[in-house]
């Protein structure tokens, strides 16, 4: 129990570690931004350690199959880290932010082409838009798109080649996916698949569509200018992050249907051999 509410407590402060990041890190925050961060931070804190302080799942998915969601969480760290150190280089300039932003700069140009997704969100932008808010949408976006390009490859590489889940034990379905109802109806196996593609393909689709639909969306409502530092990092991050974890849940959910299939075809390999052998036994001569 005290490992279970420490554990929990260490997730929850992470989580509002993660909230506050570029509040804390960034010059000039307003006030009244820092207060609605806060407010985040605590109530992020308070979900995830109930969540986890709870012996029965709810809504967090593959908690007890390390580590998906470590991974995941350790992706966002790391693009809101990274997005943070690159804007903070504008005002309070280091040897670490300038090393970013300059593999920022590469790396953004390089995926800069027609019909990518880091063409996509800079094109989200006004017209109006100066040359160093593209620049810094441009360099940003490059950067998020890396890392959650490594963090999919690093889960495929555990999927694929480290055996995850299996190798930590038996798979608990119930547990580790809560929202998923066995008995709704249909095969579990063909309803598991099914999932998964249709995560891998939003997944795929979403870096494209999200800055279409903000873009389609400015004739309505004002449009999104990424002037504020902040507003700038979760943006990209969320742009970043979500079709990647989206991917990555789609090649977790395809494993275990999977699984559930082997574990199938063991079942009904080892019912027709205890089949094969009652028939031997009852045709041997008395």
């Amino acid at each position: 129990m005290i490992a279970r509410i420490a554990g929990a407590g260490a997730r929850g402060i992470l989580v509002a570690l993660l909230v506050t990041t570029p509040a804390l890190m960034l010059p000039d925050t307003v006030n009244d931004a820092n207060q609605i961060t806060m407010l985040v931070a605590l109530l992020a804190y308070f979900l995830t350690f109930v969540e986890y302080n709870s012996k029965y799942p709810s809504i967090v998915e593959f908690r007890d199959a390390p580590p998906f969601n470590r991974l995941r969480f350790a992706s966002l760290f790391a693009i809101v880290i990274v997005l943070t150190l690159i804007l903070k280089h504008k005002t309070d300039p280091s040897a670490i932010s300038n090393a970013l932003t300059s593999i920022g700069t590469i790396v953004g140009n390089a995926m800069d082409f027609p019909f990518s997704p880091v063409r996509m969100i800079v094109l989200m932008l006004p017209e109006n838009s100066d040359f160093a808010r593209i620049e810094s949408v441009r360099v940003s976006a490059g950067m998020a798109y890396l890392i959650s390009l490594v963090s999919m490859v690093a889960f495929l590489v555990l999927v694929r080649l480290l055996n995850w889940p299996a190798r930590k034990g038996a798979f608990n379905v119930w547990v580790n996916m809560p929202l998923f109802d066995p008995t709704a109806g249909g095969d579990v196996i063909h309803r598991l698949r099914r999932d998964a593609r249709i995560n891998i393909v939003l997944g795929f689709l979403l870096p494209f569509l999200i800055p279409a639909v903000v873009k389609a969306a400015s004739d309505l409502i004002d449009p999104i200018t990424l002037q504020n530092p902040q507003t700038q990092i979760w943006t990209v991050a969320a742009w970043a992050f979500l079709p990647a974890s989206m991917i990555m849940r789609g090649i977790a959910v395809g494993k275990i249907a999977d699984m559930i299939g082997e574990k199938r075809r063991r079942a009904y390999a080892a019912e027709k051999n205890s089949e094969n052998d009652a028939d031997k036994k009852t045709m041997q001569p008395a």
